[in-house]
């Protein structure tokens, strides 16, 4: 068992690992930006062509009552591999419901990476805006973590669960209440 002061290291230096990682492939791929992908007409410096792709996915938000997650049903557009698509799914996430639902990140959140191991565990990191400007609650807290994990799940086979970092680093909880020291997977009991 590490100690705090060996996991403190340990998911520095995975966040700074992620963060390199999702800078990489944003170069390598040159459709992510902050304004989300972006058709690639010519190819970019080095000449490598980027396909993108439409896909239909279920993006989970609150309903008005903040009791559920409710499905909205979106096209993203993407680079054509499964971290561009969760990049897509987090992005849109980010930028709220467009039919009726109520937005679960709260306000300034950014994603600053974003990485798919081979154990199928996306590790999702995401600005201190997601905890300083989280409305608190259980509740609350449950639904803004399931709707991360539910749309990432459920729409990306290559991913089983998700850990949530917080500006690199393994968060104990969002708001106090649930525990993300580990990896979480998808809960279909909070969806209606």
């Amino acid at each position: 068992m590490m100690s705090p002061h060996c996991k403190r290291i340990f998911f520095k230096a995975l966040g700074i690992f992620l963060a390199g990682c999702a800078a990489l492939m944003t170069v390598a791929a040159g459709t992510v930006s902050a304004a989300g992908p972006e058709r690639q007409d010519a190819p970019p410096p080095g000449g490598m062509a980027v396909t993108t792709r439409k896909s239909p996915v279920h993006l989970y938000f609150t309903d008005r009552s903040s009791y559920f997650l409710r499905a909205e049903q979106r096209v993203v557009l993407h680079p054509e591999e499964p971290l561009g698509l969760a990049v897509s799914i987090v992005e849109a996430l980010i930028k709220g419901p467009q039919k009726g639902s109520l937005k679960t990140i709260p306000a300034n959140t950014r994603l600053n990476a974003i990485y798919i191991t081979p154990d199928r565990t996306c590790y999702v990191d995401l600005s201190e805006a997601v905890r300083k400007n989280h409305p608190g609650g259980s509740k609350s807290e449950l639904l803004t973590i399931y709707s991360l994990v539910n749309s990432l799940v459920l729409n990306v086979p290559e991913i089983a669960r998700v850990q949530i970092l917080i500006e690199g680093n393994q968060a104990p909880t969002l708001a106090g209440h649930v525990d993300l020291e580990l990896p979480v997977s998808a809960d279909m009991l909070l969806i209606r």
